[in-house]
């Protein structure tokens, strides 16, 4: 099934309509379609074509929003590249996506490799190329490939189509509802799920997108409570923060804020209610192109603690183990030139197997108890402990390691790893060498040394001693 170009319809829908908000100025949808048609023109230049893989390392910027949308018009297909990843974690994804072609905004050109690499700015000067633009989005075609790590360590990309973007935003629209007005504040990066589907909502919907490079707490309480936003997505750090700032109620147009990112604690959801704030859960993951299980706002203070149900018209229930078990038309085509990772995601009816443990209560709301028991969520940042071991597994001083979760107030999680060293381990020279090879938030924050790590018989790390130890 096709659909037309999603951009180009939604300019002949609603031209004058305010497309994006960024650094206070807007722009409709007529001068967006304008300056991406121009971007266009430009990375074509570059050879960009139709079924190319194509590596972005952008920010939450105008820029960085015009090249997403200008790959899209060629039919590329856009490999995301998480800007808080060290040069070797970016190099790896770029490698195994077999990108053709890498753009970059300029602040991150130690991150990349020179014979792929083209910055933003060698784009802005480049000749304007009459290239042909796609008509037509193929349902089942790749739109966007994000990577996640696995459980083996080494990350996989996720092949997202434009039928799982189309559908994860239906099935939002038909939960939270869309009335005159609307707008979605962006403070989450457009790199993760989170960030591009709000993208993709906004040209499905026709709303705004108010763009924000960070997330400044006093910046977005000042918008929530100026009428001109109706929703955003947080995650339960962003939300403490709004909580530690709260004065007075937000602006009555204000009426949906999407907790992602995993849950948050029951006490901060009495807290947001206490105070008018329309804090809504959800449940979802890049391998669902978003929220796939969302709590309907009018159920919210009555089923504190559960993700909601499936969205429309995906399904939800629980498998062997209790595990979480997923199917409809926004789940994943798969994980990219990995057909083995591919199939071990699939059971045999087609259910995705998240991995994940929880429940289905008497009134069909999902309550999810362990997001993978072995992963790490810290401010929104999914960490696989399994990677953080690789890494320090290279050190010749370290002989076993095991890394797993500790509570952080700020964070919620933060990483910590406990060691079997091969001698004396200097600790300085252990940060120097994470730093090198592992993105900031997924360094350890301590490191504890252990004569030995306890394991069960068949030698498996007993990762839950570890984590009563802390």
């Amino acid at each position: 099934m096709e659909l037309t170009n999603w951009l180009a319809k939604r300019v002949r829908l609603s031209p004058g309509k305010t497309a994006l908000v960024f650094q206070d100025k807007q722009e409709t949808f007529s001068e967006i379609y304008d300056a991406v048609r121009e971007v266009a023109g430009k990375l074509a230049s570059f050879g960009v074509r139709d079924g190319m893989y194509v590596a972005l390392l952008g920010k939450n910027d105008r820029d960085t929003f015009l090249m997403i949308h200008a790959l899209a018009q060629l039919g590329a297909r856009t490999v995301f590249l998480n800007n808080r990843l060290t040069a070797t974690e970016i190099l790896f994804q770029i490698e195994d996506a077999r990108v053709e072609r890498c753009f970059y905004a300029d602040d991150f050109v130690d991150k990349v490799t020179a014979n792929l690499a083209v910055s933003f700015t060698c784009v802005k000067e480049a000749p304007v190329l009459d290239a042909p633009l796609v008509s037509n989005f193929a349902m089942d075609t790749v739109a966007s490939v994000m990577y996640t790590s696995g459980t083996t360590g080494k990350p996989k990309g996720v092949m997202q189509t434009f039928g799982n973007h189309w559908w994860s935003a239906t099935g939002s629209m038909l939960n939270l509802g869309l009335v005159a007005g609307d707008s979605w504040l962006c403070a989450v990066p457009i790199f993760h799920i989170s960030g591009l589907s709000i993208l993709m909502r906004s040209v499905i919907y026709g709303i705004p997108v108010y763009l924000e490079e960070r997330f400044d707490v006093e910046r977005v309480d000042k918008l929530l409570r100026s009428g001109e936003v109706t929703m955003i997505s947080v995650v339960s750090t962003m939300a403490q923060r709004l909580l530690d700032v709260f004065q007075a109620p937000y602006h009555a147009n204000f009426r949906c804020m999407l907790l992602g990112g995993g849950p948050a604690s029951k006490s901060m959801f009495e807290a947001c209610f206490e105070r008018g704030i329309p804090l809504v859960q959800s449940f979802g993951m890049t391998e669902t192109a978003s929220q796939i299980v969302t709590l309907p706002p009018e159920e919210a203070l009555l089923k504190i603690g559960s993700a909601g149900k499936a969205l429309f018209p995906a399904e939800v229930k629980i498998g062997e183990h209790d595990e979480i078990l997923l199917k409809g038309p926004s789940i994943m085509a798969g994980y990219l030139h990995n057909e083995e990772a591919t199939t071990k995601a699939f059971d045999v009816d087609g259910w995705f197997q998240t991995g994940d443990i929880g429940y289905i209560d008497d009134d069909g709301f999902l309550f999810v108890l362990e997001r993978r028991s072995d992963l790490i969520i810290s401010g929104g940042e999914n960490i696989y402990p399994t990677e953080i071991e690789h890494v320090l597994l290279e050190h010749p001083n370290v002989r076993e390691v095991a890394v797993v979760a500790s509570p952080d107030v700020e964070w919620g999680e933060i990483p910590v790893a406990f060691i079997v060293a091969n001698g004396v381990v200097d600790l300085a020279q252990l940060y120097e060498f994470c730093q090198k090879r592992l993105a900031k938030f997924k360094i350890p924050r301590q490191f504890y040394f252990l004569e030995t790590l306890p394991k069960t018989a068949s030698q498996k790390i007993q990762r839950h001693r570890l984590k009563e130890r802390l």
